[in-house]
Protein backbone atom coordinates (compact mmCIF):
# COMPACT_ATOMS: atom_id res chain seq x y z
CA UNK A 1 0.00 0.00 0.00
CA UNK A 2 1.46 2.98 -0.66
CA UNK A 3 1.06 5.96 1.88
CA UNK A 4 0.52 9.98 0.13
CA UNK A 5 1.21 12.76 2.25
CA UNK A 6 -0.74 15.87 2.09
CA UNK A 7 0.09 18.96 0.56
CA UNK A 8 -2.56 20.97 0.34
CA UNK A 9 -1.98 24.84 -0.92
CA UNK A 10 -3.92 27.75 -0.11
CA UNK A 11 -2.05 31.04 -1.19
CA UNK A 12 1.49 29.75 -1.35
CA UNK A 13 1.28 28.05 1.83
CA UNK A 14 0.89 24.48 3.03
CA UNK A 15 -2.20 24.33 4.54
CA UNK A 16 -5.55 21.77 5.99
CA UNK A 17 -8.71 23.02 5.89
CA UNK A 18 -11.56 21.19 8.35
CA UNK A 19 -14.06 18.95 6.67
CA UNK A 20 -13.32 21.41 3.87
CA UNK A 21 -14.43 24.49 5.04
CA UNK A 22 -12.66 27.26 3.67
CA UNK A 23 -12.74 28.99 7.30
CA UNK A 24 -11.36 26.52 9.55
CA UNK A 25 -7.64 26.81 7.62
CA UNK A 26 -4.49 25.88 9.61
CA UNK A 27 -1.77 26.79 8.47
CA UNK A 28 1.60 24.46 8.89
CA UNK A 29 4.29 25.41 6.75
CA UNK A 30 4.77 28.91 4.62
CA UNK A 31 6.48 27.02 2.11
CA UNK A 32 5.04 23.74 0.54
CA UNK A 33 8.20 22.86 -0.69
CA UNK A 34 9.83 22.43 2.44
CA UNK A 35 6.72 20.19 3.60
CA UNK A 36 7.53 18.35 0.77
CA UNK A 37 11.19 17.73 0.98
CA UNK A 38 10.48 16.37 5.03
CA UNK A 39 7.95 14.16 3.81
CA UNK A 40 10.35 12.27 1.47
CA UNK A 41 12.95 12.63 3.76
CA UNK A 42 10.85 10.38 6.25
CA UNK A 43 10.20 7.30 3.64
CA UNK A 44 7.21 8.74 1.28
CA UNK A 45 6.96 7.35 -2.03
CA UNK A 46 4.86 9.39 -3.61
CA UNK A 47 2.87 12.81 -2.60
CA UNK A 48 -0.29 14.19 -2.73
CA UNK A 49 -0.50 17.87 -3.49
CA UNK A 50 -3.94 19.77 -3.95
CA UNK A 51 -4.61 23.05 -5.20
CA UNK A 52 -6.94 24.42 -2.81
CA UNK A 53 -7.58 28.15 -4.70
CA UNK A 54 -7.84 26.11 -8.05
CA UNK A 55 -10.45 23.69 -6.31
CA UNK A 56 -12.09 26.67 -5.01
CA UNK A 57 -12.14 29.59 -7.53
CA UNK A 58 -10.30 27.27 -10.59
CA UNK A 59 -7.66 29.51 -11.33
CA UNK A 60 -4.61 28.13 -11.09
CA UNK A 61 -2.37 30.69 -8.72
CA UNK A 62 0.02 28.13 -7.35
CA UNK A 63 1.51 26.38 -10.10
CA UNK A 64 4.77 27.94 -9.59
CA UNK A 65 5.18 26.15 -6.07
CA UNK A 66 4.09 22.67 -8.21
CA UNK A 67 6.54 23.77 -10.43
CA UNK A 68 8.78 24.14 -7.60
CA UNK A 69 8.16 20.91 -5.10
CA UNK A 70 8.56 18.84 -8.31
CA UNK A 71 11.81 20.29 -8.94
CA UNK A 72 12.97 20.00 -5.61
CA UNK A 73 11.90 15.90 -4.71
CA UNK A 74 12.72 12.64 -6.51
CA UNK A 75 9.45 10.81 -6.09
CA UNK A 76 6.53 11.32 -8.09
CA UNK A 77 3.80 13.84 -7.34
CA UNK A 78 0.11 13.59 -7.93
CA UNK A 79 -2.12 16.89 -8.31
CA UNK A 80 -5.42 18.03 -7.96
CA UNK A 81 -7.91 21.31 -7.43
CA UNK A 82 -9.22 23.26 -10.25
CA UNK A 83 -8.15 21.04 -13.63
CA UNK A 84 -11.38 21.58 -15.05
CA UNK A 85 -10.19 21.31 -18.82
CA UNK A 86 -7.72 18.92 -20.91
CA UNK A 87 -5.75 21.93 -21.73
CA UNK A 88 -5.18 22.54 -18.11
CA UNK A 89 -4.51 18.99 -17.24
CA UNK A 90 -2.36 18.93 -19.78
CA UNK A 91 -0.43 22.01 -18.31
CA UNK A 92 -0.11 20.35 -15.08
CA UNK A 93 1.60 17.24 -16.51
CA UNK A 94 4.01 19.42 -18.21
CA UNK A 95 5.13 20.30 -14.81
CA UNK A 96 6.61 17.21 -14.49
CA UNK A 97 3.41 16.06 -12.18
CA UNK A 98 3.17 11.95 -12.58
CA UNK A 99 -0.95 11.88 -12.67
CA UNK A 100 -3.97 14.36 -12.32
CA UNK A 101 -7.03 14.38 -10.10
CA UNK A 102 -10.45 15.56 -11.37
CA UNK A 103 -13.37 16.07 -9.18
CA UNK A 104 -16.17 18.48 -9.87
CA UNK A 105 -15.89 18.51 -13.68
CA UNK A 106 -15.84 14.68 -13.87
CA UNK A 107 -19.10 14.68 -12.45
CA UNK A 108 -20.68 17.70 -14.32
CA UNK A 109 -19.38 17.55 -17.84
CA UNK A 110 -20.19 14.97 -20.09
CA UNK A 111 -17.52 13.54 -21.56
CA UNK A 112 -14.91 15.10 -20.17
CA UNK A 113 -13.19 11.98 -17.93
CA UNK A 114 -13.28 10.22 -21.40
CA UNK A 115 -11.75 12.63 -22.85
CA UNK A 116 -8.81 12.78 -20.39
CA UNK A 117 -8.42 9.30 -20.12
CA UNK A 118 -7.49 9.11 -24.36
CA UNK A 119 -5.31 11.56 -24.24
CA UNK A 120 -3.71 11.07 -20.69
CA UNK A 121 -4.15 7.12 -20.26
CA UNK A 122 -3.48 5.89 -16.63
CA UNK A 123 -2.60 9.71 -15.37
CA UNK A 124 -6.10 10.05 -15.05
CA UNK A 125 -7.30 9.83 -11.43
CA UNK A 126 -10.89 11.13 -10.27
CA UNK A 127 -11.73 12.02 -7.22
CA UNK A 128 -14.95 10.88 -5.97
CA UNK A 129 -15.92 13.50 -2.67
CA UNK A 130 -18.73 12.15 -0.76
CA UNK A 131 -21.12 12.55 1.81
CA UNK A 132 -23.36 9.85 3.54
CA UNK A 133 -22.70 7.58 0.19
CA UNK A 134 -22.94 10.72 -2.16
CA UNK A 135 -21.06 12.76 -4.40
CA UNK A 136 -20.53 15.84 -3.58
CA UNK A 137 -19.16 19.00 -6.30
CA UNK A 138 -17.45 22.37 -6.12
CA UNK A 139 -15.07 22.40 -3.17
CA UNK A 140 -17.26 19.82 -1.39
CA UNK A 141 -20.25 22.37 -1.23
CA UNK A 142 -23.13 21.01 -3.17
CA UNK A 143 -24.50 17.78 -2.64
CA UNK A 144 -25.59 15.51 -5.74
CA UNK A 145 -28.00 12.85 -6.23
CA UNK A 146 -25.42 10.64 -7.64
CA UNK A 147 -24.37 7.17 -5.02
CA UNK A 148 -20.56 7.25 -5.07
CA UNK A 149 -20.39 3.04 -5.80
CA UNK A 150 -22.83 3.97 -8.96
CA UNK A 151 -20.26 6.69 -9.74
CA UNK A 152 -17.18 4.64 -9.42
CA UNK A 153 -18.65 2.02 -11.78
CA UNK A 154 -19.09 4.43 -14.69
CA UNK A 155 -15.09 5.54 -13.97
CA UNK A 156 -14.39 1.82 -13.87
CA UNK A 157 -16.11 1.51 -17.64
CA UNK A 158 -14.48 4.83 -18.97
CA UNK A 159 -11.34 3.22 -18.42
CA UNK A 160 -10.07 5.26 -15.24
CA UNK A 161 -7.42 3.00 -13.29
CA UNK A 162 -7.33 4.76 -10.04
CA UNK A 163 -10.02 6.72 -7.80
CA UNK A 164 -9.50 8.49 -4.25
CA UNK A 165 -12.27 8.07 -2.26
CA UNK A 166 -12.64 11.22 0.06
CA UNK A 167 -15.60 11.01 2.70
CA UNK A 168 -15.56 14.98 3.50
CA UNK A 169 -17.03 14.64 7.13
CA UNK A 170 -14.28 12.39 8.31
CA UNK A 171 -11.82 14.79 6.34
CA UNK A 172 -9.92 16.64 9.01
CA UNK A 173 -11.26 14.81 12.25
CA UNK A 174 -8.90 11.63 12.22
CA UNK A 175 -11.86 9.61 14.00
CA UNK A 176 -10.98 6.85 11.19
CA UNK A 177 -11.70 7.15 7.34
CA UNK A 178 -15.44 5.18 6.29
CA UNK A 179 -14.41 2.17 6.16
CA UNK A 180 -18.01 0.93 5.73
CA UNK A 181 -18.12 2.97 2.08
CA UNK A 182 -14.99 1.85 1.08
CA UNK A 183 -15.59 -1.87 1.81
CA UNK A 184 -18.69 -1.34 -0.51
CA UNK A 185 -16.28 0.70 -3.31
CA UNK A 186 -14.21 -2.20 -3.37
CA UNK A 187 -16.34 -4.81 -3.40
CA UNK A 188 -18.26 -3.03 -6.65
CA UNK A 189 -15.15 -1.86 -8.43
CA UNK A 190 -11.39 -3.68 -9.63
CA UNK A 191 -9.70 -0.29 -9.61
CA UNK A 192 -7.41 1.49 -7.71
CA UNK A 193 -9.22 2.56 -4.56
CA UNK A 194 -7.04 5.45 -2.68
CA UNK A 195 -8.37 6.12 0.65
CA UNK A 196 -8.70 9.88 2.22
CA UNK A 197 -10.47 11.49 5.06
CA UNK A 198 -10.13 10.82 8.58
CA UNK A 199 -7.32 8.41 9.25
CA UNK A 200 -5.89 9.09 12.12
CA UNK A 201 -3.98 6.32 14.28
CA UNK A 202 -1.66 3.59 12.92
CA UNK A 203 -4.11 1.09 13.26
CA UNK A 204 -6.69 3.07 10.41
CA UNK A 205 -3.83 2.53 7.95
CA UNK A 206 -3.22 -1.00 8.85
CA UNK A 207 -7.12 -1.80 8.50
CA UNK A 208 -7.17 -0.29 5.26
CA UNK A 209 -3.87 -2.25 3.83
CA UNK A 210 -6.29 -5.40 5.45
CA UNK A 211 -9.08 -4.80 3.06
CA UNK A 212 -6.42 -4.77 -0.11
CA UNK A 213 -7.12 -0.56 -0.66
CA UNK A 214 -3.88 0.64 -2.96
CA UNK A 215 -3.23 3.72 -0.90
CA UNK A 216 -3.88 5.73 1.60
CA UNK A 217 -3.70 9.85 1.31
CA UNK A 218 -3.05 11.20 5.04
CA UNK A 219 -2.56 15.14 5.97
CA UNK A 220 -3.30 16.33 9.40
CA UNK A 221 -2.44 13.09 11.20
CA UNK A 222 0.92 13.72 9.80
CA UNK A 223 1.20 17.44 10.60
CA UNK A 224 0.33 17.01 13.93
CA UNK A 225 2.18 13.80 14.48
CA UNK A 226 -0.05 11.27 15.98
CA UNK A 227 1.03 9.38 12.94
CA UNK A 228 5.04 9.12 11.99
CA UNK A 229 5.31 8.36 8.32
CA UNK A 230 8.65 6.71 8.95
CA UNK A 231 6.74 3.97 11.10
CA UNK A 232 4.87 3.19 8.33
Amino acid sequence: MIIFPAVDIRQGRCVRLYQGKKDQETIYNDDPVIAAKKWEQKGAKYLHIVDLDGAFTGDQKNKDVIRKIVKSINIPVQVGGGIRTLERAKEIIELGVERIIVGTSAVKKEGFVEELVEELKSKVVVSIDAKNGYVCVDGWVKSSDLQAVDFAKSLEEKGVKTIVYTDISKDGTMVGPNFYELKKLKKSVDINIIASGGIGRKEDVEELKRMGIYGAIIGKALYEGKIKLEEL
